[in-house]
């Protein structure tokens, strides 16, 4: 368990503030709607807990013959009452079974405080710079401490039953996001994953990012190159999630940092 996270509990940080948000694909509604479940765990892919509503800033899903902005909600106040630990969405109309889908959510911003033993923990959990570090050793030294905005970035890649032939595309207006720039999915064991990173729409270089799967508790970290790409091969079928924080000092306020935390889902397939 992410120590630094129990930290923000007990400093009374809600845990929806804290580790990563993540969509995991659920079997669609009567009506033929897509259905995702949207929640917050400490290690994937058990969710921990929910995400109200009202902390969507943007979501929705596109794909070919579907755009759904923003999604709606699938009975998420019963789920709350049952302590259900996530937010269940859906389009407003039928997706067809078909189609390959890119689905999506940016959460509104967060302020914390972080108190310091904690800070050093949660900088070694998301491979931070030594720029990062560097800065908050001297921010440390005129006793400043760490304050934080951090917004949440999601996004999942539901495979329909025909096969994709193109790359996915950037989600305009996103301001974290992953895209997968393999050319043919379903992607299969043994694939060469080629993703890209991108902050505002532009390349993201030298961010640290994790592939973590369902069928291990190994991750592999990568770091993105000069283009935001990183390329590794697919060792195993399941389901699986990237995920990368980027931290840099607030535009704003030069005591105050920003980060802003992305999540890419997708399901990997057995090989033929």
């Amino acid at each position: 368990m992410r120590a630094w996270w129990i930290a923000l509990v007990l400093l009374g940080v809600g845990p929806a503030s804290a580790h990563d948000s993540w969509f995991a694909p659920q079997p669609a509604n009567e009506r033929g709607q897509l259905v995702l479940a949207l929640g917050t765990g400490n290690q994937y892919p058990v969710f921990d807990a929910p995400i109200a509503a009202a902390q969507l800033q943007t979501s929705g899903c596109l794909g070919p013959g579907v755009r759904e902005v923003p999604l709606r909600e699938a009975g998420g106040l019963a789920l709350f009452r049952q302590n259900t630990p996530f937010l269940l969405l859906r389009t407003g109309r039928p997706v067809s079974p078909v189609a390959s889908v890119s689905c999506w959510a940016q959460l509104v911003p967060i302020d914390i405080q972080i108190d310091d033993p904690t800070v050093v923990v949660y900088l070694d959990e998301i491979k931070a710079p030594p720029a990062v570090r560097e800065r908050w050793t001297a921010l440390q030294a005129r006793g400043v401490r760490w304050q934080e905005t951090y917004v949440k970035h999601a996004r999942v890649e539901v495979e329909g039953e025909q096969p994709a032939t193109t790359a996915t595309a950037p989600i305009e207006g996103l301001g974290l996001d992953v895209r997968l720039e393999n050319n043919q999915r379903p992607l299969r064991a043994g694939d060469n994953l080629r993703l890209q990173v991108l902050r505002d729409g532009q390349p993201l270089s030298g961010l640290a990012v994790e592939l973590r799967s369902d069928a291990s508790p190994i991750g592999f970290w990568r770091q993105t190159d000069a283009d935001g790409r990183v390329q590794i091969t697919l060792p195993l079928a399941a389901r699986w999630i990237l995920r990368g924080t980027d931290v840099r000092p607030s535009r704003e306020h030069p005591d105050r940092w920003e980060s802003r935390f992305v999540t890419l889902a997708f399901e990997v397939h057995k090989k033929r």
